[in-house]
């Protein structure tokens, strides 16, 4: 994270200071390992030189920097400078390309993406997911007809609702929900949006958006249900922090995209210790770091057993 934030000071004192140059080259030839933290730096520099019309241009990356790139839409937001061939270069590829003829599969690319957290790569807390993540979808599917049926008669739009969030290493990703607000919920949001804490939250009371069905639906948690599907393609854990939304991720500091090094979760130390009660973005960090720095199997399965307490606790439900 030092070297992150120093990278990003760096950047921005030869943009902020005249004269400023017509290119930026970054030398990432020693750059073997990068994390969240890496990526909220690098996104800040391309803002920062973008704005200042500067080329910002990176060169001789390495493949594992190559792999995160690529899993985010950072690879399309930069400039790569190819490595200069030697002839024994291109020898060598000459007679990889005459035996190999399939491209890198999405397994290998993820094989060569870096393991920020332990908890990324457990093949216990997978093992776990994918087994809470099929029994929830068992649950979803006996109850998806009656709350299918309830969000139909309460209110005209699709049942499910399907949303953009940021995952593990700032990957994009759709979350789904049962759907518990109005149709035209999101071009309204500005309309009643209480952003508090520099808009690194959203946060609205009493919102108007929110459907009588959905009301209940966000009341008990079953509006949640559906993400058991995108545990099940591992874009989201049972535990993890909370999945923020990319306008959310675009006003952090560089710190705070700590909280992408973990996979976000259906709940975690956020949502059992006050959920829609906290109203500081500050906290909400503290809670994801918490959870980072304790995590364990046994520290999972308490959370679990504390989320499952807290869903029948009638006022426990999210606003």
């Amino acid at each position: 994270m030092l070297e992150a934030v120093a990278f990003k000071q760096t950047c921005h004192q030869l943009t902020d200071n005249p004269p400023t140059p017509a290119k930026i080259v970054l030398d990432c030839s020693q750059t073997t390992f990068i994390d969240s933290s890496g990526i909220g730096a690098l996104v800040h520099n391309i803002k920062s030189t973008r704005n200042q019309q500067i080329s910002l241009v990176l060169c001789q990356v390495q493949p594992q920097v190559i792999a995160v790139l690529s899993m985010t839409d950072l690879l399309q937001r930069v400039t790569i400078e190819p490595v200069p061939e030697t002839k024994g270069d291109r020898l060598r590829e000459d007679k990889l390309a005459e035996k190999e003829t399939i491209p890198t599969s999405n397994k290998e690319q993820i094989a060569s993406l870096p393991m920020t957290h332990p908890s990324v790569k457990s093949k216990l807390k997978r093992s776990m997911d994918i087994i809470g993540a099929l029994v929830g979808l068992g649950i979803t599917g006996l109850l998806f007809i009656p709350i299918a049926i309830a969000i139909k008669l309460d209110s005209p739009g699709p049942i499910l609702f399907g949303q953009i969030r940021c995952g593990w290493m700032h990957r994009h990703f759709r979350m789904w929900k049962f759907r518990s607000m109005y149709i035209d919920a999101e071009s309204r949001k500005a309309e009643v949006a209480n952003q508090i804490e520099g808009a690194k939250l959203f946060k609205n009371e009493n919102d108007p958006r929110i459907t009588k069905i959905g009301s209940f639906l966000r009341r008990t948690s079953l509006d949640e249900l559906p993400q058991f599907w995108n545990v099940l393609k591992g874009e989201m854990s049972l535990v993890g922090t909370r999945p923020p939304t990319p306008n959310e991720v675009e006003l952090y500091e560089v710190p705070e995209w700590q909280r992408l090094d973990v996979k976000p979760g259906m709940t975690g130390e956020w949502q059992v210790n006050g959920r829609s009660t906290i109203k500081n973005f500050e906290d909400v960090v503290h809670l994801d770091r918490k959870y980072q720095k304790n995590w364990s199997l046994t520290y999972d399965i308490k959370l679990i057993l504390k989320t499952i307490w807290i869903v029948f606790n009638k006022n426990s439900g999210a606003v």
